[in-house]
């Protein structure tokens, strides 16, 4: 089976989203992996888009998925919330489906740090997530599949 992945991003902030994809789809490129990306309004969606679609009929086409997005802390409550939520639901998800995951979502103080870690020229989070993903993929083949 050749592998390929899903790429799920938050477009919350659409610039932001569009560095880490790169970062992404540069290291499955490199990796000779194929890739779909969709598109959801925040990070709170992606656990959510990544259940639906592992449940559907394409769920086979999906070695595993990359979860890319930022949320920066701003006056309320609703960062630790956004934060917090769509980690639970990820890791839920990676535990009790054994979906493998790379989370990439940013969870930031401000904008600068941001750019930081989304930047293909800086730490390139988009880049660990893909990473990520592909590892937990082979650990999954060696041990369950």
């Amino acid at each position: 089976m050749k592998k390929k992945v899903l790429i799920v991003d938050a477009n919350f902030y659409e610039d932001l989203a569009s560095e880490l994809v790169r970062g992404a789809v540069a290291e499955l490129d490199k990796m000779g992996i194929s890739y779909e990306r969709l598109s959801v309004p925040g990070a709170l969606e992606i656990p959510s888009a990544i259940s639906l679609v592992s449940q559907g009929n394409e769920a086979k086409l999906f070695a595993g998925y990359i979860a890319l997005g930022c949320v920066i802390r701003g006056e309320t409550s609703h960062y630790d919330i956004v934060c917090g939520e769509s980690a639970r639901g990820l890791s839920k998800l990676a535990l009790d489906k054994n979906l493998a995951i790379g989370n990439g979502i940013l969870t930031v103080d401000n904008w600068e740090q941001a750019w930081a870690r989304a930047s293909v020229l800086k730490k390139n989070k988009g880049r660990d997530a893909a990473i990520a993903c592909l590892s937990l993929f082979e650990i999954k083949q060696r041990y369950i599949e």
